[in-house]
C-alpha cells in the first residue's frame, strides 16, 4: 500500500513551513504530552516517524535506534536522506529549517508524502528544541552533510563532511534533563514501540539496541532486538494472542484498499471472554477508537449476524444478541492510512474522518463473509461462542443489578470496611486499597482521616482474566471496589462504561505487602482495573504505594531504605568505623509490621512517601503481558519472571 512519490520532486523547495520554535520549552507539554518518561520517550517516536514516512513513500527498509551510554538517541535509517539544498524561502539549507522551524518538513507537500505518521508534525525540531545537544548528518547525492545544534539553535552552517555512495539520515540526540522529569530511556518501552511499528509496516526491518554498560546482561551483552514482518497484521494479531488458547484455525486477515483508503485488518478469536481490538491511524495508536473503529465494529456485527441467522444456530436462543457479545474473545488490529486526519478526543487519538467508517466497513464485510463460507467448522465455533457470550451478558445484567440494588438499599452504599475520610472534594481525596484486615488497621491508625480513606481487601481478589463477566460482578471485594469509588458497573450496552464524573477519590492507591504475595496482589488488582476500568488509568488517577524493604539502626539513628543499593549505602554511611554488625538490619515482608506511626512516614505522608503513577504507554503490549502473566499458559511466564527477577525484591 506504499504511495509512489517522484524521487526527483523531492527537493529544497519542498520543505514548507508552517510557524516558528518559541514556545516549544516554555511548554513543551502542549507538544509532547509531558515531560514525564512518556514525553521523553515521544522524542524518540518523533525521530522514527520521520523515518517511518520515507518508508511508507518506499524509500526505506531499514530503521535502527541505538541507546548510547550517557541516554542520548541515535536514530539511522536508509532513506533519500534529508534535503539540504538552499530553501528559497528561507535562504538557508532545508535541513536546517526541518530542524528548528516548527511545522517544517515534506509531510506538509502533498507530493513528497501521500500519507505521513506524524500525528502533530511537530517532528524533529520539536525534539531538537528539548535537547542540549543534536546531530543530524545526512548521506544524498553522493555526499555527507552534517549539521550541529545546541537547544535548537545551530552550531555552525551545514557543512559536507565527505562523500557516500550510500543515502539516509542519521540523527543524534540527547534530551535536555533540565526540562524533563528523568532522562532514563527504557529499553523495554522503545522495544515495543518498534516491535508495533514493524508490524504495521510489514517489509521494514528495524532495530533496537542499548549500548548502556548498567544494561548488559549476565553474560555481559547488551540488549539489542531486531523486528521485521514480512505478515504484517496478521503476524500482529498471532503475536497478541500467543498466550492465549485459539478458537479458529487461522487469522482473518485483508488487506486492500476501499473507496481511496488503504485498509489492513487482522483478526482472531480465542476462548478468553476480553475483548482486544488495537487500531490505528498512519501508524498512531488511536486508543479511544474513531471512525475507523466504528466501521470495523459495525461491518463485525452485521456480518456475524446475518451468518449466524441465516445458518440457524440462533433459532432455538430466546435472548437477545448484542454487538459486544460478537466481540468476546476477540482479538483485531485495524489499520488505516488517511491522507489528512482529523483527530479528536480528550488525547487527540479519536479519528473524526466520516468518510474512512464505510470503507472499512465494507472490507470487513467482504473479508469476514468469505472466511466464514470457507470455514463452516471456524464459523460454527465463533456463533457458539457469541451464544455463549450473550447467556453470560444476561447473567452479567443481574449481577450489576445487585451492585446497584445493595447501593440503593444501603444508603451511602459505601462499605462497611471503608475507613472514609471527611474530605468531600474528590479532587483533594485519596483511597488505599490495601491488602489484608491487619494491615488495614495499622493504615486507618497512621493515616490523615482529613483526605486519606483505607478500603482494606480480604485476601487475593479474583483473577478476572480467567472469570465469566457474571462471576466478576458477584465477588465480594470487586463489588466493594466499585461502591467505594462511587462509580457504576456499567450498563449492558456497554459493560465497562464508568461514570468517573462519580468517581469519589482522584487518587486510587494500591498498597500491598513488598513481598511475592503482595506483587501477586498488586497486579491481580491492576489486571481488574486494565480490564474493567481502563479509563480510571488512562485519566492518571491509579498509583501503587512503594513502603520501603528495610529498617536500619544504629544507636538512636535510623533510616530507611527502599531498595538493596540505598540499603548497602546507608549501612556504609551509618557503620563509619565501627563494623557492619553494628547496624541492625530489619527486612520488612509486611506492612502489618510497621507501626502506624513508621507506615504514615515512610508510605502515606505525601512529604515522604514515593508514589508510582500507572500509565499505559502501548495498549496492544500491555494487552499481551496481562493474558501472560494471568492466564493458563505457564512456559510464557516463567520466561518473564525469570527475565525479570533481578528487577525483584524476592526472599528465598
Amino acid at each position: 500500500m506504499s504511495e509512489e512519490v517522484n524521487k526527483k520532486d523531492y527537493s529544497a523547495d519542498n520543505i514548507q513551513v508552517l510557524e516558528g520554535l518559541e514556545a516549544v520549552r516554555k511548554r513543551p507539554a502542549m507538544y509532547i504530552g509531558d515531560v514525564g518518561t512518556k514525553g521523553l520517550h515521544h522524542l524518540v517516536y518523533e525521530v522514527v516517524d520521520n523515518s517511518i514516512d520515507e518508508a511508507m513513500a518506499g524509500y526505506c527498509d531499514r530503521i535502527d535506534v541505538i541507546i548510547n551510554e550517557g541516554n542520548s538517541i541515535t536514530v539511522e535509517d536508509n532513506g533519500r536522506g534529508i534535503p539540504t539544498a538552499m530553501h528559497t524561502k528561507y535562504q538557508k539549507s532545508a535541513l536546517e529549517v526541518v530542524m528548528t522551524v516548527l511545522h517544517a518538513g515534506g509531510k506538509f507537500d502533498k507530493d513528497t508524502y501521500k500519507v505521513s505518521g506524524g500525528l502533530h508534525g511537530v517532528g524533529v525540531s520539536c525534539v531538537n528544541a528539548l535537547s542540549t545537544h543534536l546531530s543530524a548528518v545526512v548521506h544524498r547525492d553522493g555526499k555527507v552533510y552534517q549539521q550541529e545544534y545546541s537547544i535548537g539553535k545551530p552550531s555552525y552552517d551545514v557543512k559536507e563532511i565527505g562523500t557516500s555512495e550510500k543515502t539516509g539520515t542519521i540523527v543524534t540526540f540527547t534530551p535536555d534533563d533540565s526540562i524533563f522529569d528523568s532522562n532514563i530511556y527504557n529499553y523495554e518501552t522503545l522495544a515495543a514501540r518498534m516491535r508495533e511499528l514493524a508490524f504495521l509496516n510489514k517489509g521494514i526491518t528495524i532495530s533496537i539496541q542499548d549500548l548502556r554498560e548498567s544494561s548488559k546482561d549476565e553474560d555481559g551483552k547488551f540488549p539489542n532486538e531486531v523486528f521485521h514482518s514480512e505478515g504484517g497484521l496478521k503476524e500482529f494479531a498471532k503475536y497478541l494472542d500467543r498466550n492465549r488458547e485459539i478458537l479458529i484455525e487461522d487469522v482473518i486477515y485483508i488487506d486492500g484498499e476501499k473507496d481511496g483508503v488503504p485498509v489492513e485488518v487482522a483478526m482472531v478469536y480465542n476462548n478468553s471472554y476480553t475483548e482486544n481490538i488495537q487500531s490505528y491511524v498512519n501508524n498512531i495508536n488511536t486508543h479511544e477508537g474513531g471512525t475507523h473503529l466504528s466501521g470495523f465494529r459495525m461491518g463485525l456485527t452485521r456480518t456475524l449476524k446475518k451468518y449466524a441467522d441465516d445458518s440457524g444456530l440462533l433459532a432455538k436462543e430466546k435472548i437477545e444478541i448484542a454487538g459486544d457479545d460478537f466481540r468476546e474473545g476477540l482479538t483485531a488490529v485495524v489499520s488505516v492510512k488517511v491522507a489528512e486526519p482529523q483527530f479528536e478526543g480528550q488525547t487527540k487519538t479519536k479519528l473524526g474522518n466520516r468518510e474512512v467508517q464505510a470503507p472499512v466497513s465494507q472490507a470487513v464485510t467482504e473479508m469476514l463473509s468469505i472466511y466464514l463460507e470457507e470455514h463452516p467448522a471456524d464459523a460454527k465455533r465463533i456463533v457458539e461462542k457469541v451464544i455463549l457470550a450473550a447467556r453470560a451478558r444476561n447473567a452479567a445484567r443481574k449481577a450489576r443489578e445487585m451492585v446497584q440494588r445493595k447501593n440503593v438499599m444501603s444508603g451511602s452504599g459505601l462499605p462497611g470496611k471503608l475507613a472514609d475520610c471527611s474530605e468531600k472534594d474528590p479532587a483533594a481525596c485519596e483511597v488505599y486499597l490495601v491488602e489484608g484486615d491487619s494491615a488495614g488497621g495499622t493504615a486507618k491508625q497512621g493515616r490523615d482521616r482529613n483526605f486519606q480513606a483505607i478500603m482494606p481487601l480480604r485476601g487475593k481478589i479474583l483473577n478476572v482474566e480467567k472469570a465469566m463477566q457474571h462471576k466478576i460482578f458477584e465477588n465480594e471485594e470487586i463489588k466493594n471496589i466499585y461502591t467505594a469509588l462511587g462509580v457504576r458497573v456499567g450498563t449492558e450496552e456497554d459493560p465497562k462504561a464508568l461514570n468517573t464524573e462519580k468517581l469519589r477519590y482522584h487518587k486510587i492507591i494500591i498498597m500491598c505487602d513488598a513481598d511475592v504475595d503482595g506483587s501477586h496482589i498488586e497486579t491481580l488488582i491492576l489486571t481488574f482495573f486494565f480490564r474493567y476500568m481502563k479509563e480510571l488509568i488512562e485519566q492518571g488517577y491509579i498509583y501503587i504505594a512503594t513502603p520501603p524493604l528495610y529498617l536500619l539502626k544504629k544507636g538512636n539513628k535510623q533510616e530507611y531504605a527502599w531498595n538493596n543499593d540505598q540499603r548497602d549505602r546507608l549501612i556504609e554511611q551509618m557503620r563509619g568505623n565501627s563494623p557492619i554488625s553494628s547496624v541492625s538490619i530489619q527486612r520488612y515482608k509486611g506492612l502489618g509490621e510497621m507501626n502506624a506511626e513508621q507506615l504514615w512516614d515512610t508510605t502515606m505522608n505525601p512529604e515522604n512517601r514515593t508514589l508510582r503513577q500507572v500509565t499505559i504507554e502501548n495498549a496492544a503490549e500491555c494487552d499481551q503481558i496481562f493474558s501472560m502473566l494471568m492466564g493458563d499458559d505457564v512456559p510464557p511466564r516463567r520466561e518473564f519472571i525469570e527475565k525479570h527477577a533481578k528487577y525483584a525484591n524476592i526472599d528465598a
